[in-house]
């Protein structure tokens, strides 16, 4: 995957917005950059993009925050680069909505082809899992990322949550351990200590459960990894016009 797509970064150091602009225009990306949070929203009124590259340690607003605001308005791909390598830093940014966290300092290379791993996740998304999928009262919806309740009102999901839904949809009644829901939403290989499946599922729980400190949908199932259970939270349960997903 190479080029033609739209990248923002936000950076308020001008030699790293410059290097990392060189880097993407380089390899064929049409790229913008700001330095703020106040300069982020004018651009990304402008136009639309693809993926956002947002440094944790800017001006005013920090990354965090506008990671938050963009994922309330928006399921665009969010990078966050941060000076910051504690586990729980890394969980708070996945928490707030970004699809990826890189510490600093990084290798160029590496976020461009982390760039492009998000990017075809997104197209992979939209394009190969159109199906809609049962479970319990919601309809997933992956094409559009939202689940739909029987009662009418739905929820919108990242490509993260979309991806771990789907893993877990096809499989009704089935543990799935926290590597396989890692290569289900990643397709790359991730550090042992990396949280990202656990902060994905206490997000979709508290989408989706009536009581999120009581799911009855996304159990655990402890030592293993997840299940999703489709009626009244007991394990093996699952609806027979899914079996056929596997």
């Amino acid at each position: 995957m190479k080029g033609g797509f739209n990248i923002l970064i936000v950076e308020d150091d001008p030699v790293t917005q410059s290097s990392l602009k060189s880097c993407f225009e380089k390899d064929g990306f049409r790229v913008k950059t700001a330095s703020d949070g106040v300069e982020m929203r004018n651009v990304l009124k402008k136009g639309a993009f693809d993926v956002v590259i947002m440094d944790v340690g800017l001006p005013g607003e920090d990354g965090f925050s506008l990671t938050q605001q963009l994922r309330v308005l928006s399921r665009i791909g969010i990078i966050i680069l941060s000076g910051m390598s504690e586990n729980s830093d890394r969980v708070v940014g996945l928490e707030l909505g970004a699809d990826d966290y890189i510490v600093k300092p990084y290798n160029e290379r590496e976020l461009l082809l982390r760039v492009r791993n998000l990017l075809a996740r997104l197209n992979m998304t939209s394009r190969d899992k159109s199906e809609e999928m049962r479970f319990g009262p919601w309809v997933l919806h992956p094409e559009n990322k939202r689940a739909v309740h029987d009662k009418g009102h739905q929820v919108e999901l990242t490509h993260g949550e979309t991806n771990l839904l789907h893993a877990l949809a096809r499989r009704p009644g089935r543990v799935l351990s926290r590597q396989q829901l890692l290569d289900a939403i990643s397709g790359r290989d991730w550090q042992p200590s990396d949280r990202t499946v656990d902060v994905l599922v206490r997000r979709l729980r508290g989408k989706l459960e009536e009581d999120s400190s009581k799911p009855r949908l996304l159990l655990t199932v402890h030592g293993v990894g997840y299940q999703l259970s489709l009626r009244g939270g007991r394990p093996g349960d699952w609806l027979p016009d899914l079996r056929n997903n596997y």
